[in-house]
């Protein structure tokens, strides 16, 4: 009997750890179909031809025009992907596309009142997680959202609001952080709403020089951390996909947060985004984003 195909919904999966994981998924036995958000889909489909792939293979992958930092683009690649699901279920939605950048230019993209980073690392994933959420639901799906140990940075969770608007001048690397810091608020959030229907899992991938992100995030600046423990893209792309079949969920609920070296995150880390107020605070509904983000009908 043939075994029936996983289906892969993706973003950030162009270069980088992204590419790696679909690729790695890609060279199983198991036959996974994929449904992939990217900005320069001929660049994405050419990267993914150069490995000249099987036949079977290649027809598994569907690439789609997704800019994140336009919020209309998540409402039509959420269209098109549940057009080409029709009945098939999502087993995993991962959520990988990340970028780096300060909060210096005075508005943020079309218009918003947050800066670009917040917009694509955050809000339009999140986003994109409420416009599937009945397919979710109803495939029972497992949600893998890549987070960083970057979210260690953040003291004063107050903050947030002020640094991560345009214009607020924050350079990148607090940007970055931060921006991970309420992304794991939210996948608290979502854990939460969906309990019993879907697995949400946070991943770090650990520290990986190799990525683009880095070098954004660096320049030609040294790092203002030791960088013994850095990976390579291939090993941070087995932690992410680590987090697609672990089953040993802890008894405690808060503890949704994988490590590059495959233990889960205690409290001693992670307990400033356990905060159930600042979880609610930093995922705002469809409604809301839809309002404030110049969506609404």
């Amino acid at each position: 009997m043939a075994t029936i195909a996983k289906t892969v919904v993706a973003t950030g999966c162009s270069s980088g750890l992204g590419f790696e994981a679909i690729k790695n998924l890609l060279n199983q036995s198991q036959p996974h179909r994929f449904i992939l958000g990217a900005r320069d889909v001929a660049r994405t489909q050419s990267a993914f031809d150069a490995l000249n792939l099987p036949a079977t293979k290649s027809e598994s992958l569907s690439i789609l025009p997704l800019e994140l930092s336009n919020l209309k683009t998540v409402q039509t690649f959420a269209q098109q992907t549940l057009q080409k699901l029709g009945n098939t279920k999502i087993d995993y939605l991962l959520l990988n596309a990340a970028v780096a950048g300060s909060a210096e230019p005075p508005t943020g993209p079309n218009g918003s009142k947050w800066c670009e980073p917040y917009v694509v690392n955050h809000l339009a994933q999140h986003y994109l997680i409420h416009l599937l959420k009945q397919k979710l639901v109803e495939s029972r799906s497992r949600i893998v959202i890549v987070s960083s140990g970057a979210i260690r940075s953040i003291q004063d969770p107050s903050v947030l609001e002020r640094d991560m608007k345009a214009g607020a001048g924050t350079p990148g690397f607090a940007i970055y952080g931060e921006t991970k810091f309420v992304q794991l608020l939210a996948a608290h959030w979502w854990r939460r709403q969906l309990a019993g229907s879907c697995d949400v899992v946070a991943v770090s991938p650990g520290l990986i020089p190799g990525t683009g992100l880095t070098r954004g995030l660096l320049g030609d600046k040294p790092p203002p951390f030791d960088m013994k423990d850095a990976k390579s893209i291939p090993e941070g792309a087995e932690n992410i996909l680590r987090a697609f079949t672990r089953t040993d969920f802890p008894d405690d609920k808060d503890l949704i947060f994988l490590t590059s070296w495959g233990e889960w995150w205690g409290k001693d880390v992670i307990g400033k985004t356990c905060d159930k107020a600042l979880q609610d605070r930093w995922s705002p509904s469809k409604e809301q984003i839809e309002q404030e983000e110049g969506l609404s009908a």
